[in-house]
C-alpha cells in the first residue's frame, strides 16, 4: 500500500482535484458555528446573514441560545423535548465526518453497517432497520432528509457530505413532524444556503494510504433576486485489503460529489429554492475476508476443515487483520445517485407555508465474491438496481397566539426499485453444496449453474400529520401529534436457473434446484394506520427543563423481495411472501439542564417495545446464500442515555455522551438456527406445549438483538491558545481529541457467540491553527492507536461453518488546508 501517494485511476484524479481548487470561486457568507458538538449549547458570537432558515435550520440569537427549527418550530435547543444531537459544520469538517456513517463516533446511539453501499443500515437506539442484507421489500426506520427532502436508499448514507451547515439526529418516532414516517428517528441534514454576499471556501486534505479528499464551496447573486452556490467534493483513497490473486488494493474509496442551488427572492414572503446534485462513486470494493470458523451441526465430512481440505486450499491469512484477500471474483460497489429539488416558503397569515417538491434516483452496478473464499464456489454474486422516487410535501407552521403554535401536512411519495440479479455456482460448489452421496456422484452438477433474478417493487405512501404545541403556562407545554399513513405495495420475483450438468435425471434436477431453484411469485398489499404521540414538558428553571414522551408508531408490512427459502418440496414457502408490519409503542423520560454557566446536561431514559418486529434472517438450507425476513413477535429495547458538555471561556470546551442499551427478542420461537446450531437433523428444542420443534427453527426467545452494543460513549474535547501568529496571520493554535467507545454486539441476525464482534474504543486527535482571517492547517489522525476491529462478521454459504469479517480502517493520518475569502 503507498503511502502519502497517488496512483492514477480513471475516475477521481489528484490532478482534477487542484484543477478545482485553482479556478477561480467566490466564497460563502461565513456561517455562525451554533454548536460545537452533540446537544452542545453555549454558541461562540458571530454575525450570521438574515435570511429566512431551511427547514431544520439553526440560527444564532444570543450567546446564549442555540435555535432549531427541528420541531418545525423556532425553539432553543435545550427546550426541545426530544432527545436530540446538534452537530455544527466547524464541529463535523474539525473530526474528519464527512459522510452520514461516519456520524457513529460522534452519537453512541447511532450505528452504520454496511458490508457494500446497498446493503447499508442506519439504526438508532438499535432499531431502523433489518441487520444484514438490504431487502428492498421493506422500510427503513431512521429517516435521512437533506434540506427536508427524504433520501429512500440506504446507499444514501454512504455519500460525501456537501456543503453541510449542520446535522440534527432525533432519537424516537417522529411521524407527526416530517413527511415519510420514521419509527426509530430521523437524521435532518442542512446544507448552506445561497447568499448574496459573494464568499468561497475552499478545503485540501492529503493523507496516507493515498488519501486526498477536496472540497470547495462558492456563492454570491446572480441578479438583484437570485443568488446561487455551487459545492464540489472528491475523495480519493487506496485500498485497506491486498488482493494476493490479482496483486492489487481493493476496498478503497473513489467519490464525486456536486451539489448546486438557485435562491429566488420572488416578493418579500416568497422564497423559492431550486437543488440538484449528483454522487459518482466507483471504489473497488467492498470485499470480506476469512475470519473464522465455527462448528455446526452438519456432519464433519461437510464442515468447512473437510471440504477446504480436500481441495487442498488455504486462504491466504487465518488473520483477518493481516488484511489479505484471495477472492476470486472482482469487486466493485459502482453507484450513480442525485436528483432535484423544488422548495418554495411562504409567509402566510401568522405562520408559514411550505412545498418540496422533489425527485431521485439510484443505479447500483456491484460485483462481488459472495462465497468469502478464493475456491470457486459461488463465483457471480451481483444484484445490479435501478431506483427512482419522487415525493411532495405541503405543510403550514403557524401559531393561533403566543401560546399555541401548530404544524399540519401532506405528504406523498412513491419508489420503484428494480433489480436484475444474477449468481452463478463454479466447480467447487459441488463439495460444499451437496451431501455425500451426491458428492460422490455428480462432482460436475453445479458447475456453471446459476440463476437471473428480476427483481421489482412499486411503493406508494400518503400522510397527513400534524401537531399542536400548547404553552399552557409560563412553565407546562403539552404537544399532541397524530399521523394517519396510507402504503400501497406491489412486488415479484422471478428466478430462472440455467446451466450446469445437462441432465434428465430427475433426482438430480432435484439436487440442482435444492441448491438454486426457479421461483416466480408476486405479492401486493396495502394498508393503513392511524399512530401519534402526547408529550408534557415542564420548566422546573429557566435552565432545568423536563419531559415525558409516550408515542405510538408503525412500520408497513414488508414484501420478501430477496427469494424465499424451500419448503420440504422443494418449492419455495409462499406462506413468506409477505411480512407482517410492526406496532412500537415508546414511552420516553428526559431531563435538560444547564447547572452552571458553559455546563450542558441531559439525560433520556426510554423503553420501546415492538410486535412483529421485522427481522433479517438465513436459514440452514444447504445452498442458501441470501437471507429473508420474518416476524420476531415481540421485541423490547430500552436505556438510558447522557449527554454532557462543557465550556470554559475561549480556551476549552469538552463534551461526554453516553448511552446504556438493552435490547432483546422477547418472543421469536420459530427463528432459523445460529450458526453453530446449523444443518442439524434433529429438533432444537420443544414449542410451548411442549412438542418438539420442526428440524431447522430455533427459539431465539430471550436472546439479544443485533448490531447494539450495550455501553457506548463518546467523549472529546479541544484547547485553544488564543492571540497568536501564524506566518503574519492572526489566530489560535488549538490541539484537539475525541475518542469513541462500544462493548460487543452481536453480528448476526440470531446471536451466536462466533458472530460477536469484540468491544473496542477509537482515538482520534488533531493538532494545528485556526487564523481568524478563516484560514486554517491542522494535523489529524484517525484510529490513533491502529485499534484492529471488526465492522461486521458474515456468515459463510452451506452451514460449513466458516465465517467473514470486513475489518475497519487502518489508522490514518494528514494535513488539511482550510481557507476561505
Amino acid at each position: 500500500m503507498s503511502s502519502f501517494g497517488l496512483r492514477p485511476r480513471s475516475g477521481l484524479s489528484a490532478a482534477a482535484l487542484l484543477m478545482c481548487l485553482g479556478s477561480p470561486i467566490l466564497a460563502p457568507v461565513a456561517m455562525a458555528q451554533a454548536v460545537a458538538g452533540p446537544d452542545a449549547a453555549a454558541p461562540e458570537p458571530q454575525v450570521q446573514e438574515q435570511t429566512q432558515p431551511k427547514p431544520g435550520s439553526v440560527t444564532v440569537l444570543t450567546v446564549d441560545k442555540v435555535v432549531v427549527t427541528a420541531r418545525r418550530i423556532e425553539e432553543d435547543v435545550q427546550d426541545v423535548p426530544i432527545a436530540v444531537a446538534v452537530l455544527s459544520e466547524q464541529f463535523i469538517k474539525d473530526t474528519g465526518a464527512f459522510n452520514p456513517g461516519q456520524l457513529k463516533q460522534l452519537v453512541p446511539t447511532l450505528q452504520f453497517y454496511s458490508t457494500n453501499p446497498r446493503n447499508s443500515a442506519l439504526t438508532l437506539r438499535g432499531l431502523g432497520a433489518p441487520f444484514g442484507l438490504t431487502n428492498d421489500g421493506i422500510e427503513q426506520g431512521v429517516g435521512l432528509y437533506i434540506d427536508g427532502v427524504y433520501y429512500a436508499r440506504p446507499a444514501s448514507a454512504t455519500l460525501d457530505f456537501i456543503d453541510v451547515q449542520q446535522v440534527e439526529i432525533l432519537r424516537g418516532p417522529q411521524g407527526t413532524l416530517y413527511g415519510k414516517n420514521t419509527t426509530a428517528g430521523a437524521i435532518n441534514v442542512t446544507t448552506k444556503a445561497p447568499s448574496f454576499t459573494p464568499d468561497t471556501q475552499v478545503e485540501l486534505t492529503y493523507g496516507n494510504l493515498g488519501f486526498i479528499q477536496a472540497k470547495a464551496t462558492t456563492t454570491g447573486p446572480i441578479t438583484d433576486d437570485i443568488a446561487g452556490r455551487i459545492s464540489f467534493s472528491g475523495t480519493q483513497r487506496d485500498g485497506v485489503l491486498y488482493d494476493v490473486n490479482r496483486k492489487d488494493e481493493i476496498n478503497d474509496q473513489n467519490n464525486l460529489g456536486v451539489r448546486g442551488q438557485l435562491l429566488w427572492n420572488a416578493t418579500d414572503d416568497i422564497k423559492v429554492t431550486f437543488a440538484a446534485d449528483y454522487t459518482r462513486q466507483r471504489p473497488n470494493g467492498y470485499a470480506s475476508i476469512f475470519a473464522g470458523v465455527a462448528p455446526t451441526q452438519r456432519p464433519l465430512n461437510r464442515q468447512y476443515a473437510a471440504q477446504a481440505a480436500f481441495f487442498n486450499y488455504k486462504p491466504p491469512s487465518t488473520n483477518a487483520f493481516d488484511r489479505l484477500s484471495d477472492l476470486d471474483s472482482t469487486h466493485q460497489s459502482n453507484q450513480d445517485l442525485g436528483g432535484a429539488s423544488l422548495n418554495v416558503d411562504w409567509r402566510l397569515g401568522e405562520g408559514t407555508l411550505t412545498s418540496i417538491t422533489a425527485w431521485r434516483y439510484w443505479d447500483w452496478q456491484p460485483l462481488n465474491d459472495r462465497d468469502f473464499l478464493g475456491l470457486p464456489i459461488t463465483t457471480l454474486s451481483q444484484n445490479p438496481s435501478k431506483q427512482y422516487q419522487w415525493s411532495q410535501e405541503v405543510r403550514y407552521a403557524g401559531e393561533i397566539n403566543d401560546a399555541l403554535h401548530y404544524v399540519v401536512g401532506v405528504y406523498g411519495f412513491n419508489q420503484v426499485v428494480k433489480t436484475y440479479g444474477r449468481q452463478e455456482q463454479g466447480s467447487a460448489a459441488w463439495r460444499f453444496l451437496l451431501n455425500p452421496n451426491a458428492q460422490a456422484q455428480t462432482p460436475g452438477l453445479l458447475d456453471g449453474y446459476g440463476q437471473r433474478t428480476n427483481i421489482g417493487i412499486d411503493h406508494t405512501s400518503a400522510a397527513l400529520f400534524g401537531q399542536l404545541d400548547w404553552n399552557i403556562t409560563d412553565k407546562l407545554r403539552i404537544t399532541p401529534g397524530l399521523r394517519f399513513n396510507y402504503d400501497k405495495k406491489d412486488g415479484h420475483y422471478t428466478a430462472t436457473t440455467y446451466g450446469g450438468l445437462q441432465t434428465t435425471n430427475a433426482a438430480l434436477i432435484a439436487l440442482k434446484q435444492s441448491v438454486l431453484a426457479d421461483q416466480n411469485y408476486a405479492a401486493k398489499d396495502d394498508d393503513t394506520n392511524v399512530t401519534g404521540q402526547l408529550t408534557i414538558s415542564y420548566a422546573f428553571t429557566p435552565t432545568i427543563n423536563a419531559y415525558a414522551t409516550y408515542a405510538t408508531a408503525f412500520k408497513t408490512f414488508g414484501l420478501n423481495n430477496n427469494g424465499l427459502p424451500l419448503d420440504a418440496n422443494n418449492q419455495p414457502a409462499l406462506a413468506l411472501a409477505t411480512v407482517k408490519p410492526e406496532d412500537e409503542t415508546n414511552i420516553e423520560i428526559g431531563l435538560k439542564t444547564q447547572p452552571l454557566p458553559g455546563l450542558t446536561a441531559n439525560f433520556a431514559a426510554f423503553r420501546t417495545d415492538i410486535k412483529d418486529f421485522q427481522a433479517n434472517v438465513v436459514n440452514g438450507q444447504a445452498g442458501v446464500l441470501r437471507g429473508y425476513l420474518a416476524n420476531a413477535k415481540k421485541v423490547r429495547v430500552q436505556g438510558v442515555e447522557f449527554d454532557l458538555n462543557y465550556k470554559l471561556g475561549d480556551a476549552f470546551n469538552a463534551y461526554f455522551n453516553g448511552a446504556w442499551t438493552d435490547a432483546n427478542y422477547l418472543d421469536f420461537k420459530d427463528a432459523p438456527p445460529p450458526l453453530e446450531l446449523s444443518g442439524g437433523s434433529v429438533s432444537l428444542g420443544n414449542d410451548q406445549s411442549g412438542n418438539p420443534l420442526p428440524v431447522g427453527v430455533y427459539d431465539a426467545s430471550n436472546t439479544r438483538l443485533p448490531g447494539i452494543s450495550k455501553y457506548a460513549a463518546a467523549l472529546g474535547g479541544e484547547y485553544k491558545l488564543p492571540g497568536h501568529h501564524l506566518l503574519g496571520r492572526e489566530g489560535e493554535y488549538f490541539v484537539a481529541a475525541d475518542a469513541s467507545y462500544r462493548s460487543n454486539f452481536s453480528s448476526s441476525a440470531i446471536e451466536s457467540p462466533y458472530l460477536d464482534i469484540k468491544g473496542y474504543t477509537l482515538v482520534n486527535a488533531r493538532i494545528g491553527f485556526k487564523g481568524a482571517n478563516g484560514w486554517d492547517v491542522f494535523a489529524w489522525a484517525k484510529n490513533l492507536f491502529d485499534k484492529d476491529y471488526f465492522e461486521v462478521l458474515s456468515v459463510g454459504g452451506s452451514s460449513s461453518g466458516y465465517y467473514a469479517g470486513l475489518p475497519g480502517d487502518p489508522r490514518t493520518y494528514g494535513v488539511t488546508l482550510r481557507g476561505s475569502f
